[in-house]
């Protein structure tokens, strides 16, 4: 018998899998169930077909995550080939039609023909956690910025001077107005109870804060339509902002306390400008094995950073950015590349000579979040800590 390969079409509830042999000929086309002893079962008989079997789906995890794990489970290697290739590779097939065999069969032949698709390794329990933890908190910051923004447009609506005012992502505003929301009432209250009374509930800076609302509510003596129902409104939002706020600060303590398990913790966060979220964040995206991507353009690429070429003829150097990359570590690359500018003198010299190059500001933090890039991926390769002179240059 020979080699077998296996393409799985994913899917929340059912998968379809295809088994070719080396000339590309079907062995086998089945639909199952995504529960375990379905899985188990069609295990058994791709292995059947062949002395070994290599296995490729066209997701990571969510719905095929329990067919991936019994795969490693059973010592069987699974690459990855992203649903975007499937479309692409699927046109050069015969026939226009799409159904679950066809992928799943266009993912088998991928699998046989190409060596560059990425293998699926048995995660690490802490970056597997990463993962979790800092999804949940990207979803929560997500939904704390459509709330703010619905607080902002509530609060113009009755009080466009207040709204102007306040900073409506700290607490000693919002608490502000989980009790007053309107001119009138901060004006009935005045400027030495209001300060009291957020004194009360241990804000700082009370003082400033009811002297500014009091003004805002000086310059408004028109009741606005809707108001007294916009108020309960403003209040609502605020009091949703704040349970958010308090959600994120204590998942950013989870955070940290899982992030500090892993090995690479000292080396990821001694780099000027990665600090505990984005740390982990990095980490839950690219596992911290530098091995993984094998150079440092290879973490480039998949982060963003890098640019590549689109010649054609003639035409040569003619760079763009890429298409396909993975958009939370190029956040995470572009922003700490941010952060180091303010923080990093050296960081803030290499960005001011691009800039006098003639880049734009976008391009020149780009540009900086690629060396970085290459710095990060040597630290991490060597498992020591970053250190603005190298250890060999120390040496000569």
């Amino acid at each position: 018998m020979a080699a077998i390969w296996a393409g799985i079409d994913a899917g929340k509830t059912h998968h379809h899998c295809v088994a070719i042999d080396e000339s590309g000929r079907r062995l086998l086309s089945q639909r199952v169930a995504n529960d375990e002893p379905d899985l188990l079962e069609l295990l058994a008989d791709v292995l059947a077909l062949g002395d070994e079997a290599t296995w490729g789906i066209d997701l990571a995890d969510g719905g095929a995550a329990l067919a991936i794990a019994i795969l490693l489970n059973h010592d069987q290697p699974v690459h990855y080939i992203s649903g975007r290739a499937i479309h692409r590779a699927s046109e050069s097939y015969r026939g226009e039609g799409k159904t679950d065999a066809k992928d799943a069969a266009v993912i088998a032949d991928q699998v046989r023909v190409r060596r560059d698709l990425h293998p699926i390794r048995a995660g690490d329990e802490t970056v597997i956690d990463l993962k979790i933890l800092t999804g949940r908190r990207m979803d929560l910051v997500a939904d704390r910025t459509r709330t703010v923004n619905r607080l902002r447009a509530q609060l113009t609506g009755i009080f466009p001077g207040l709204e102007r005012t306040l900073d409506l992502t700290n607490t000693g505003p919002l608490t502000l107005l989980t009790g007053y929301q309107t001119p009138a009432a901060i004006r009935r209250l005045g400027a030495k109870r209001l300060e009291t009374w957020l004194r009360n509930r241990k804000l700082v800076r009370a003082d400033q804060l009811a002297e500014a609302a009091v003004q805002a509510a000086e310059r408004q003596h028109t009741s606005l339509p809707g108001e007294k129902l916009t108020a309960q409104l403003v209040h609502t939002l605020a009091r949703e902002v704040m349970a958010l706020n308090q959600q994120v600060a204590e998942l950013d303590k989870a955070i940290e306390a899982r992030f500090r398990d892993h090995s690479t913790f000292e080396v990821i966060t001694s780099m000027p400008g990665l600090g505990i979220i984005l740390g982990a964040e990095f980490l839950a995206a690219t596992g911290g094995d530098m091995s993984v991507f094998g150079t440092p353009d290879r973490l480039a690429g998949f982060g963003g950073v890098a640019p590549v070429p689109r010649d054609s003829g003639k035409i040569s150097g003619n760079l763009h950015r890429p298409q396909r990359y993975n958009r939370r570590l190029q956040r995470v690359f572009y922003t700490s590349a941010l952060f180091s500018i303010r923080k990093c003198e050296e960081s803030r010299r290499f960005y001011d000579r691009k800039r006098a190059e003639g880049k734009r500001h976008t391009q020149a933090v780009l540009a900086l979040a690629r060396r970085r890039g290459n710095v990060l991926w040597a630290v991490l390769r060597d498992g020591r800590a970053y250190e603005l002179t190298p250890p060999t240059a120390l040496a000569a």
